[in-house]
């Protein structure tokens, strides 16, 4: 069986939220278009608690967008965005949810950060989206969402190494980075996944 996964489709990804992505919202017509096509529709929320470490107005003396080590590993640091309960975090108005069956939470840890739908930054912990496709006998996942190259990226690397095949459907995602997203397509092919167009999709 397949899957349609939708990334993180929230208003503070959206042109007009916190840390918006270029054209975010022009891809909505598509993904409700696409939920046509699968019998399964699952998306993933950023959920983050006010005091998130990835968040740049909690360290002091540092600037959005800077790098620092956190926890042994390289952290982006955003803008303030999703957090719970909040506006920003809800799904954007025009996003078809009747066809979706489960919501997966992730970056409700305020000490790491949660890229993928599966783990967060370090594997430590869990979603559970793994073992949820996997009851469900689901085989194939194809992935479409924000943004491109950080939360649809990880996603499909790491349902990669949980064993699933993981489309990439290059027209229903939006990057934040033209030349980021290049480079994350080649290491999506490289990993063995793969990239179509939703004409592609039967």
């Amino acid at each position: 069986m397949k899957a349609l996964i939708i990334i993180d489709m929230q208003n503070d990804f959206i042109p007009g939220g916190s840390l918006a992505v270029p054209e975010g919202d022009k891809i909505v017509p598509i993904i409700n278009n696409l939920q046509e096509k699968f019998d399964l529709v699952i998306a993933t929320q950023d959920w983050h608690p006010l005091n998130h470490s990835s968040f740049a107005e909690n360290h002091s003396g540092k600037k959005e967008f800077e790098i620092i080590k956190l926890n042994e590993m390289d952290q982006t640091l955003w803008p303030v965005h999703c957090v719970q309960n909040s506006k920003g975090a809800e799904f954007y108005s025009e996003l078809n949810l009747k066809k979706i069956e489960a919501i997966f939470r992730k970056g409700t840890n305020k000490e790491i950060d949660s890229y993928s739908g599966f783990y967060d930054n370090a594997h430590l912990k869990s979603t559970g989206l793994s073992g949820y496709f996997k009851e469900k006998e689901v085989s194939t996942l194809y992935f479409c969402g924000l943004a491109a190259e950080y939360c649809v990226y990880f996603s499909i690397i790491d349902a990669l190494k949980e064993g699933f095949e993981a489309i990439l459907i290059e027209d229903a995602t939006k990057a934040i980075s033209q030349d980021d997203f290049e480079k994350a397509k080649k290491a999506i092919l490289h990993a063995g996944g793969k990239i179509i167009a939703t004409s592609e999709i039967k």
